[in-house]
């Protein structure tokens, strides 16, 4: 079986091809010929991921599943939420999105929030959703290398380091991302 994965986003890429099965071929955008941005001009994340989806099958004629992730904190009222990626703006830079996050909870108490992934999968005409999440709280700085985005100053709750300290692997055994691709495959192998 082959799947396109919506994303240009290489490091989710690299995620996600660590937990899916060998007998699944991974497909890139860039592997089927998609150079455009795919539309993500939704205003939830589940409506997102299935936006995502729907434009590939039926652009590019493949089984696909796209996902999309936010990040929500509670003292924000679930902001950033679906602007995660654009927060400080439409440059998408995770270390401005990481400033403007620590700044906008400077003086706030309750740091809890939550990571939520949902994948949207296209597969022979039926579309089906995922979702994982991820609960924790913002740090007062940045630790860490690893990881991507919010990574940095996301730390899981039963954990003392944050998703950019962790090794893959652990990341994506308590992550979102992770929790929502083992329900993907889980249905794939079902």
């Amino acid at each position: 079986m082959q799947l396109v994965f919506a994303t240009n986003n290489l490091n989710k890429i690299k995620e996600v091809q660590a937990l899916i099965p060998e007998h699944i071929k991974l497909l890139s955008l860039k592997d089927i010929g998609c150079f455009e941005d795919v539309p993500e001009t939704q205003n939830t994340i589940e409506a997102n991921a299935k936006q995502k989806a729907a434009y590939i099958k039926k652009h590019y004629g493949y089984n696909c599943f796209a996902d999309d992730t936010g990040l929500e904190v509670e003292a924000l009222q679930g902001k950033p939420g679906v602007y995660s990626a654009r927060y400080a703006g439409e440059q998408r830079n995770a270390e401005d999105n990481n400033n403007k996050l620590l700044e906008a909870l400077k003086n706030k108490q309750n740091r809890q929030a939550q990571f939520k992934t949902v994948i949207a999968l296209e597969l022979d005409n039926q579309q089906h959703t995922f979702t994982g999440i991820c609960k924790g709280e913002i740090t007062t700085s940045k630790y860490g290398e690893k990881g991507f985005g919010y990574d940095p100053i996301f730390k899981p709750h039963g954990h003392d380091i944050t998703f950019a300290e962790m090794e893959l692997n652990l990341k994506n055994s308590i992550g979102h991302r992770g929790k929502a691709i083992n329900l993907l495959v889980n249905f794939l192998n079902s």
